[in-house]
């Protein structure tokens, strides 16, 4: 077992994220491994042949510098089929969003919330106005293109973003309503559309903008390849957009950014494309499954995802908070509680899309867990301007907003 004082203080000690699974499983009694539900990895890939070639060549990778970041991007752009003029590569998605504040964003940024932090806290940090769009929970979270857009007016925001999908939820929109929404903003210093999850989704054979962000003059698509091929230790991502603005964040990124094993793995891809496209299959199955079986569950509240992670909502008088604590000190399972997500609450989790046996550990650990008999209903009805995500902090920073 966990030793339950050490493992749910790291929780409370940090404000924005959880802590990593590298922490927890250092504060764990024994090093008992965790059953992860937090990380949203793809547990397919890469597959057990590519973790054997990487440990072979172990020494070499950790020895001898990268080649350049051209070389690795053209690579990368090779495999895609990009222009490598067109794309810049990061440590991680989170070196390039820093950058596109940093560079790009002059005093205000537009977004839904919830949605992946850094979007909301990388531009706080540097003192921008950050207007935030609440998602109702009545509509399943889903975005409102036209909605947004009207609010992106009324705020007089010069910079839009949105994840699609979104990050916690899973919502997709479409891509005629993504471009229309690019249509809508064309006027805007820049908009962004984060495709981090993007290669989760199912819903039509080509969703996602990338063909159209090189032709206009102020579109940046974000790309995590860590979540894809769930290899976020190595951090690696990278943004497509026309060559001047995907040029002016590549000049400004660090000589040395990249590391041996992105590249690496990325020089690695070619050979394995077809166990990648497998291992989207799969969890694509995964996730329908997944959803399935937590619907049943009594008073638990689930949401529609097209990302390798599922967004649900606890019973009344659950928090999620104390349901976190108990399923890591009694089951060693981890998972996200989202209360300290803005436009979220204490009442909502993201987890992880997992195979079928882990999933069902899952299951039994919350029927034991959460109280029997508990009531469902659907999401409280959303009125704009009354606003309520449960959180008078959350409250307080989305109305301000």
């Amino acid at each position: 077992m966990a030793d339950a004082g050490t493992v749910t203080a790291l929780f409370r000690a940090s404000t924005a994220h959880s802590p990593s699974y590298s922490t927890l499983s250092r504060a764990a009694e024994g090093g008992r491994p965790l059953i992860d539900f937090c990380i949203p990895c793809n547990p397919y890939f890469p597959t057990p042949e590519m973790f054997d070639e990487l440990g072979g060549r172990l020494r070499d990778i950790l020895t001898y510098y990268p080649s350049s970041a051209d070389t690795v991007t053209a690579e990368l752009s090779a495999v895609l089929g990009l222009n490598p003029r067109t794309v810049a590569m990061g440590n991680g998605s989170t070196e390039l969003i820093t950058w596109i504040d940093h560079l790009l964003v002059r005093d205000a940024l537009a977004v839904p919330v919830p949605t992946f932090g850094r979007w909301t806290d990388q531009p706080m940090e540097t003192g921008k106005r950050v207007d935030m769009f609440p998602l109702p929970q009545a509509a399943g979270f889903a975005l409102d293109p036209a909605a947004f857009v009207d609010f992106v007016r009324a705020r007089g925001s010069r910079t839009a973003v949105i994840c699609n999908p979104n990050n916690p939820d899973g919502g997709l929109l479409p891509r005629h309503s993504v471009l229309a929404l690019l249509d809508a903003l064309q006027d805007l210093d820049l908009v962004v559309v984060d495709e981090s999850f993007l290669e989760f989704a199912d819903a039509e054979p080509q969703p996602t903008v990338v063909d159209e962000a090189v032709l206009r003059p102020n579109v940046i698509v974000l790309r995590s390849l860590g979540k894809n091929f769930g290899l976020h230790g190595v951090r690696f991502g990278y943004l497509v957009a026309n060559p001047g603005l995907a040029g002016k964040v590549r000049a400004a990124l660090p000589k040395w950014n990249l590391n041996s094993f992105a590249e690496t793995v990325v020089f690695m891809l070619k050979q394995h494309r077809h166990a990648y496209d497998l291992s989207l299959h799969q969890v694509r199955r995964d996730r329908q499954e997944m959803i399935w079986h937590l619907a049943r569950l009594p008073g638990l509240v689930t949401y529609p995802s097209h990302g390798n992670f599922v967004y649900v909502r606890l019973p009344d008088g659950v928090d999620g908070a104390e349901l976190r604590d108990r399923l890591l000190e009694e089951h060693g399972i981890l998972i996200r509680e989202c209360g300290n997500k803005i436009g979220s609450s204490s009442r909502f989790l993201r987890l992880v899309v997992r195979p079928s046996a882990d999933v069902q550990r899952l299951l039994g650990a919350l029927e034991q867990t959460l109280p029997s008999g508990a009531a469902g209903g659907l999401p409280v009805p959303y009125t704009s301007g009354t606003y309520t995500s449960g959180t008078a902090a959350v409250d307080r920073l989305v109305m301000r907003a």
